[in-house]
């Protein structure tokens, strides 16, 4: 069983996700810079995650389309 990552109690559990979940949300901030990015190039591209992410230096496609998705739900 070694390399598994098991929780020894209900409360290192719930620990490790909230630091997960913390650390999700903190990498969900961009700059203004950015974000005037991801606007224009979903503009031009559409939903092409990973072709905006590759505009965008340290950030993967899934924090791009995250990122997005919270700002259209943010919206409505």
């Amino acid at each position: 069983m070694a390399g598994l990552d098991k929780c020894s109690t209900s409360n290192d559990c719930s620990t490790k996700y909230t630091e997960e979940q913390s650390s999700r949300e903190s990498k969900l901030e961009f700059s203004e810079d950015e974000k005037n990015l991801i606007t224009r190039m979903y503009k031009l591209v559409g939903d092409r995650w990973s072709l905006i992410a590759g505009r965008i230096p340290g950030r993967t496609a899934v924090e791009i389309k995250e990122y997005w998705t919270s700002r259209v739900s943010a919206n409505d």
